[in-house]
């Protein structure tokens, strides 16, 4: 009985956080935090400022990009980036931005 009580509150947790990620959220915070080197938009044709920075429309495309995995992207720090940090809801928000641009 514990267990399913548990299962259920950790299901409930999971789709009240999933919940809180706002695909407008996200492109503001694009906008406002990757637009400076990444192409950020559904314009399949754009470029991006810097042209070592993929554009988000093909990371959205790209087979190995899964919720999971842009999160835990967008909590690591990487060489080639600046190292801002972003909220939990923030990092959420801007993953379903990406995920969308893609179909996802």
């Amino acid at each position: 009985m514990r267990i399913a009580a548990s299962l259920a509150l950790a299901l409930f947790a999971a789709s009240a956080m999933a919940a809180g990620a706002d695909p407008s959220t996200g492109e503001k915070i694009a906008k406002s935090e990757c637009a400076s080197c990444h192409a950020i938009g559904r314009d399949a044709k754009a470029t991006s400022p810097d042209p070592k920075a993929p554009r988000f429309i093909d990371v959205a495309k790209m087979p190995s990009t899964t919720e999971l995995s842009l999160k835990v992207f967008l909590r690591s720090s990487h060489r080639n980036m600046p190292n801002f940090i972003l909220a939990p809801e923030e990092i959420d928000s801007l993953a379903s931005y990406i995920l969308e641009l893609g179909g996802k």
